[in-house]
């Protein structure tokens, strides 16, 4: 097969990664990819952004699948105009992306199918939405409704904090994807994020993962796009996986059906396991990011298989198979992040430090005067493997104290919560 992966990312490393795994590839291609993407496919020069480029790159190239790694590009619609051109696309369409697209639409689905959820209000004015903070009261979490790169969700503490959300919104900061936005109850309890493949009318269940919002150790500072991530999350059992299933992922498929809108690709639940069960904090409509390296990493089966088969409606006859061990991935950032990353600083010892089941997914890296370069927020994924949580972690950050990137910066706890469980065990 030949197969045109899209993103830059590390979530995207790991894809082409896996997928360069497949003995059904012939041809490997990423637009625009990095250097690290760059050693498993042929990177491409075309703006994602232009659907008419990337359609006829597909003709030309006879590409028989597109893999599309972020979210931008789907809520956009490039799923439905590859579609139109008769060129198989794995991902959602524009209409069954607004789970991630619109965190208003997603609640009112919720609202709909009895889905559990925080209670919500949705405002497209400043006036209306402070009314409603200072009638319920903080904590409280204020999101813009559109999509703000892992940034436009506030959790308040006070009601001046969300006072001060709902102006950064509705001045702008967020630009379009403030303009509305949702302010819903603060839930208490552990997160955690579930994955399935889909084809439309099949929910495959994949992997379960733990992610760390927060920039600074201890889970504090402001949100960022993810610092790390671990796999399985032990808060996900057997029995709240099943529910999570019967409660949430089969009445959203049935929803989005109905609503002429059917679900295929990743469903990505982040979710908060409360006291009441577990309830929905939102959707994203692709792998995450950096949980796909974690799950990646323990994938026993083909990718490429398993994609395929969900853009054929084939999922009803597929199952996914992890390996027992734990995978641990911490992220590697640029001084500034998530404020303005510092860019162009040199990093060295990347490749000496792949060792020993560790591997490194470049997510935000340039080549520059043949020196690898930090060139985004978060720059490296410094991803292990061990028996357990514990182990995982110590194999990681040993690779991370053997690269040498004074510019940089990383969480030192990442999975603490598995680890307390361990040593409580």
């Amino acid at each position: 097969m030949r197969v045109l992966l899209i993103g830059s990312g590390g979530r995207e490393h790991a894809l082409a990664w896996k997928i360069a795994a497949s003995p059904l590839l012939t041809k490997l291609y990423a637009a625009p990819g990095n250097p690290g993407i760059g050693q498993d496919a042929e990177l491409v020069r075309l703006d994602v952004a232009d659907h008419a480029a990337v359609t006829a790159f597909c003709k030309d190239k006879a590409i028989d699948l597109v893999v599309v790694g972020p979210e931008g590009p789907l809520v956009a619609g490039i799923a439905n105009d590859l579609r139109a051109a008769g060129i198989r696309v794995f991902g959602p369409s524009k209409a069954a992306a607004r789970l991630e697209g619109s965190k208003g639409f997603t609640k009112d689905l919720c609202a709909r199918y009895n889905i559990p959820t925080a209670a919500y209000g949705r405002f497209g004015d400043l006036a209306s939405a402070r009314a409603y903070v200072e009638k319920v009261g903080a904590p409280i979490v204020v999101k813009a409704d559109g999509l703000a790169a892992g940034k436009g969700v506030t959790v308040a503490m006070t009601k001046e904090e969300a006072f001060a959300a709902l102006d950064a919104c509705f001045e702008g900061s967020f630009g379009e994807a403030g303009a509305e936005v949702v302010v819903e109850e603060f839930l208490t309890g552990e997160e955690a994020s579930f994955f399935c493949l889909c084809d439309g009318a099949t929910a495959l269940p994949l992997g379960t993962a733990q992610d760390h919002k927060r920039v600074g150790d201890g889970d504090v500072g402001p949100n960022t796009g993810g610092m790390g991530a671990y796999s399985p999350a032990p808060v996900m059992t057997p029995d709240m996986v099943e529910r999570v299933m019967r409660e949430i992922v089969e009445p959203t498929m049935r929803g989005m059906a109905e609503l002429g809108s059917p679900f295929a690709g990743v469903l990505f639940a982040g979710l908060m396991i409360t006291d009441n069960g577990p309830k929905l904090i939102e959707y994203n409509t692709r792998f995450g990011d950096p949980e796909c390296q974690v799950l990646m990493m323990r994938l026993k089966d083909d990718l490429l298989v398993l994609l395929n088969a969900s853009v054929d409606g084939q999922l009803s006859h597929m199952s996914a198979r992890w390996r027992d061990e734990t995978a641990l991935t911490v992220v590697m950032a640029a001084r500034g992040y998530p404020g303005t990353p510092e860019k162009g600083s040199v990093i060295r010892g990347v490749e000496e430090a792949q060792a020993d089941g560790v591997r490194i997914f470049h997510a935000g890296t340039a080549i520059n005067g043949g020196a690898l370069v930090a060139n985004g927020g978060r720059v490296l994924n410094v991803t292990a493997t061990g028996a357990t949580v514990a182990e995982a972690r110590e194999k990681a950050y040993a690779a991370i104290d053997r690269i040498d990137w004074p510019y940089g910066f990383c969480r030192r706890d990442i999975g603490w919560r598995a680890v307390a469980r361990e040593q409580a065990n």
